[in-house]
């Protein structure tokens, strides 16, 4: 069992209560994708407390907007992404989200 499931429910609100700080380039999609006619919700936060950049509940589709922080960096200059961003994406799509980086 989970250690701290007692705590279950307090985690999880703690865990949303997260504000999203989104960047320049996060806002800055968002209008070219309402500019374009793609309806989406800025910020969105799911039932599991996941914050998704951009996204369209009602198709299931999440876009991330992912600076560098969100990678490793690599000799080859390759794009290789961090164990959170990683970990993020699976849950997503383990929920059924299709996740567009």
């Amino acid at each position: 069992t989970f250690p701290l499931a007692h705590m279950q429910a307090e985690l999880l609100t703690a865990f949303k209560s997260q504000e999203p700080r989104p960047s320049k380039l996060q806002r800055e999609v968002a209008t070219a994708l309402t500019r374009i006619g793609w309806d989406h919700a800025f910020e969105f936060v799911t039932e599991e407390g996941l914050s998704i950049d951009m996204a369209q509940p009602n198709t299931m589709t999440a876009i991330e907007i992912d600076g560098p922080s969100h990678y490793l960096s690599s000799k080859e200059k390759q794009r290789i992404e961090n164990g959170r961003t990683k970990f993020k994406s699976r849950l997503l799509r383990q929920l059924g989200w299709s996740v567009i980086h």
